[in-house]
């Protein structure tokens, strides 16, 4: 498949193309060329660790078809403009990342884009995969089989009962836990709600919204 189809396919996830888009398709094409493996791959053959979300990681799935929902697709949030793909089998990994002066080069291969952002747009799907990115070899911690974990592998955690699946609980003192009651948790637990609650709350806030409203007219 052409190049121009994979960036059809991404794009129809949004209402436009973007660049990050792009490298997403070229980075999926040419991680995929390094690990001597099909476009797309056999199904769950390949993992995908991206270390961003958004535009660039339709990208990927676009080429790829690794996605979150199957379980070959993971995001490890770095804020970066790179990924990890991993041949599931033998667990040979590489990592690209763009390289640093891929802006400036965009304008060499696109000159008659005048505007940085098309000049990107244009410039990342022209260049050759040496210009555009560094290959790196890596080894995943934990490995492959951690990541993944087994099938109907879950358990209740000691403190707050919730259930944890794929062997993400951690054991501290003799107790499994989950990644919050270990204190590793992305937000902060107060008080529970109830559905009435909520529902209060929304109302409340909506009625706020048509007095700010009502006052700035």
């Amino acid at each position: 498949m052409e190049i121009d189809a994979y960036l059809q396919r991404s794009s129809a996830q949004h209402s436009h193309l973007c660049p990050r888009q792009v490298l997403g398709v070229r980075m999926g094409l040419a991680a995929l060329k390094a690990l001597g493996m099909a476009c797309p791959p056999p199904q769950r053959r390949l993992l995908v660790i991206s270390e961003t979300d958004g535009c660039f990681c339709d990208g990927l799935s676009a080429v790829t078809g690794c996605t979150v929902g199957h379980r070959t697709l993971r995001i490890e949030d770095y804020g970066k403009v790179a990924a990890t793909f991993v041949e599931v089998e033998s667990e040979v990994a590489i990592r690209l990342v763009p390289q640093p002066d891929i802006r400036q080069k965009a304008h060499h291969y696109a000159p008659e884009e005048k505007k940085p952002y098309f000049a990107q747009l244009v410039g990342y799907g022209r260049m050759p995969d040496e210009a555009l990115f560094t290959f790196q070899s890596v080894s995943l911690q934990p490995g492959v089989k951690a990541l993944l974990s087994r099938p109907g592998r879950r358990v209740n955690c000691a403190r707050c009962g919730e259930e944890i699946l794929n062997e993400r609980e951690i054991l501290i003192g003799g107790e499994m836990l989950c990644k919050a009651c270990a204190g590793l948790a992305y937000y902060i637990p107060s008080a529970l709600l109830s559905i009435d609650v909520l529902s209060l709350s929304a109302s409340l806030s909506d009625q706020g919204e048509l007095v700010t409203t009502h006052r700035e007219r």
